[in-house]
């Protein structure tokens, strides 16, 4: 598959976190190494009427979020020794034979998709189940999705499908990478840039 893609459909996701833990187990990852991690999105607030009633505004969302082998990787450029590299299919990946573990990487990829292995010393991130894919198998994440909110499929069939990249609070802005991600969104989702709203599991973004 030519430049396999992400697609999420927030009002799907229920954020029941099932694609963490199965990326997880497929990488055997530890607690402190997410490729895979759910973003719980939410704000509003209840508001006193002039009769003594109250209103509400509040809203919640989740958005399912892994490496999304961008079409512009910052992580590619800035990698001191091309150990980060995108190849032949589009598929960003890290040669351990290469990485010294320097984690420039990690410092400009806005979707913190390259982590820190301590044990190896060396980055790693999501390869979007590359083997799988080579199986004729969808990625682990995919698979294990209990509501189908998480898909996959090639760049182009994709984009057809749900028209140009979108990007809704809490994510960044679309032109830093150009990721190859698609979303449906969610009917609360807040628009690029909103401060409406805050992410409330930060320790596992």
């Amino acid at each position: 598959m030519k430049k396999p893609s992400f697609h999420v459909d927030m009002n799907k996701c229920t954020g029941c976190k099932t694609c963490m833990i199965a990326c997880m187990d497929k990488n055997n990852t530890n607690e402190n190494i997410l490729f895979r991690r759910v973003i719980e999105y939410s704000g509003g607030s209840w508001v006193r009427n002039a009769d003594g009633t109250y209103e509400q505004n509040i809203f919640s969302y989740y958005v399912s979020m892994a490496c999304n082998h961008c079409e512009d990787p910052i992580c590619v450029k800035s990698c001191p020794t091309t150990a980060m590299h995108k190849d032949e299919n589009g598929i960003v990946s890290v040669d351990h034979n290469k990485c010294v573990g320097c984690r420039y990487c990690e410092l400009v990829c806005p979707y913190s998709a390259p982590q820190i292995d301590a044990r190896l010393g060396k980055m790693t991130k999501c390869d979007f189940c590359r083997d799988y894919l080579e199986q004729g198998r969808p990625p682990a994440c995919v698979a294990a999705c209990p509501t189908r909110a998480l898909t996959f499929g090639d760049y182009e069939t994709l984009q057809k499908r749900y028209g140009g990249a979108q990007t809704f609070a809490p994510l960044p802005d679309p032109a830093i990478t150009k990721p190859r991600l698609f979303l449906t969104a969610n009917k609360n989702a807040r628009q690029l840039g909103s401060a409406n709203g805050k992410i409330q599991n930060p320790e596992e973004v």
